[in-house]
């Protein structure tokens, strides 16, 4: 049997301090360290898209990832079909590395992390950055709202996103809140085409806005259709639609009393005129 590397003599206390002293400098440990001794004290670094996270195939992207000064090397990777694989490696030295993709395809849609390495040891992995590739499929679908565009505040809104083609999902998104999707799966219907109904549940004004829809298949989620063009939902509050209503009854009104008035006074101009001719007589 191999001796344990944990059995030794007990040293007398003269001869532990001496011991602790070597052992730290054997690790490189000081007052104050300039990095952490262990991989797992590392900062996690942050994974950034630019110009978004959401980009229509063709456009260039650029993906940083922000780790420390003392990094001397940084790993990207991409996560398809539930396995990891080693994209691209830069040398970059210092707090940042960027990775340039030229023309983004169907290939790198994906989920992106990234890690770096400094002298002691590489750091854990960065957060999950979800790079969606659209316009990958030609065949967009269409987007409409039931039971129109434009409703009042407190009322439901049903978003319906179809198409001909079999895709196995389709998701809707909002301009300027591109993080917050819907997505549910297509049912076929019964005049051959393939939808999915997005019911918005006691919308508010600040749900309006322009809305678009696209389809996906289920084998590559980060790889999107053509969008189906543009609908903008306007929601008006209640409140000032009653006002309004209000407004325009007065309104109304008034003019109808207007009128009376002027049928009253040119009947008594008529009369005094017919007064006037017959003393005239």
């Amino acid at each position: 049997m191999w001796p344990s590397p944990y059995t030794q003599l007990q040293p007398q206390r003269g001869d532990a301090m001496a011991f602790t002293f070597t052992v730290l400098i054997c690790l490189g440990l000081s007052v104050r360290p300039r990095i952490p001794v262990l991989a797992g004290a590392l900062p996690k670094p942050i994974i950034k898209a630019e110009p978004s996270s959401l980009v229509y195939r063709g456009i260039q992207v650029s993906i940083s990832c922000m780790g420390i000064s003392d990094a001397w090397r940084y790993l990207l990777y991409i996560k398809k079909f539930d396995h990891r694989q080693h994209k691209q490696t830069s040398s970059n030295h210092g707090e940042k590395a960027v990775f340039l993709i030229s023309s983004v395809g169907k290939h790198d849609g994906g989920q992106y992390s990234c890690i770096y390495e400094t002298t002691v040891g590489w750091s854990e992995y960065s957060d999950i950055l979800e790079l969606v590739v659209t316009g990958i499929f030609d065949s967009k679908p269409s987007l409409s709202a039931l039971p129109g565009p434009g409703v009042t505040s407190g009322e439901n809104v049903t978003l319906e996103c179809f198409s001909q083609e079999e895709y196995d999902r389709f998701i809707v998104t909002k301009e300027g809140e591109q993080r917050h999707f819907m997505s549910m799966k297509s049912q076929k219907t019964s005049v051959g085409q393939f939808q999915a109904l997005f019911v918005l549940s006691s919308v508010t004004p600040s749900s309006s806005g322009t809305f678009k829809c696209y389809g996906y298949y289920d084998a590559n989620p980060q790889v999107w259709s053509e969008p189906s063009d543009h609908l903008e939902i306007r929601i008006s509050d209640s409140e000032t639609q009653d006002h309004t209503v209000e407004n325009l009854i007065r309104i109304g009104m008034a003019g109808l009393i207007l009128i009376i008035l002027g049928i009253l006074l040119f009947e008594s101009w008529h009369s005094q005129r017919e007064i006037h001719h017959s003393t005239e007589r």
